[in-house]
């Protein structure tokens, strides 16, 4: 589920500095990712340059600056319920990649995925909350495993950017999918 082949060195580089941010971040106690004050200065006078946009789920477990060990500006991060995709989603990845250099796009999925599980439910309410557990059934189907149902969300998700935002994999902007095991911190790029 992923493009590395069609990846640019830029999009493989920004892959590589997540999986080593995600390899300190489980072995570590406490995050050293510069939030220093040079850097939020910095940022404020000269703007953002994101290595990457993730796409990751409000679930309060899941804080990707933290998973990947980033600091302020390195990461470009979008968050909603079972990091579903939608208009909303699209056009922020298209400006994070057309406009702040991303070079590298993660659908991240995870482990215990509360709106994984209320898709999965027959008997869900619905209200404001069916437009995503609507989109995360038309990902999974009849999927009642958790993990498989969010390795397929992950995978829709993927499909839904390419599809949209052909373009960024022609031009070498990676998109790919991830899972966060949240009990044990790691992250398995898909």
């Amino acid at each position: 589920m992923n493009n590395l082949s069609a990846m640019s060195s830029a999009a493989r580089a920004a892959l590589e500095k997540l999986q080593a941010g995600n390899r300190r971040y489980c072995a570590a106690r406490t995050n050293d990712a510069d939030i220093s004050e040079s850097v939020r200065a910095r940022s404020a006078r000269e703007g953002q340059t994101p290595y990457a946009v993730v796409i990751a789920c409000s679930d309060s477990r899941v804080c990707p600056e933290h998973i990947f060990s980033a600091g302020i500006g390195e990461l470009f991060v979008i968050r909603v319920a079972g990091n579903v995709i939608d208009r909303h989603q699209l056009g922020s990845v298209e400006y994070a990649t057309d406009h702040l250099g991303a070079s590298l796009v993660v659908v991240l999925g995870h482990s215990g995925c509360g709106a994984i599980h209320a898709a999965m439910c027959e008997d869900t309410s619905g209200g404001y909350v069916a437009s995503i557990t609507d989109e995360i059934r038309s990902a999974i189907g009849a999927e009642r495993d958790d993990l498989c149902a969010c390795r397929k969300n992950v995978s829709h998700g993927v499909d839904k950017i390419i599809a949209a935002l052909g373009d960024l994999t022609a031009r070498g902007i990676g998109v790919v999918g991830a899972i966060y095991d949240t009990a044990r911190g790691t992250v398995e790029f898909l």
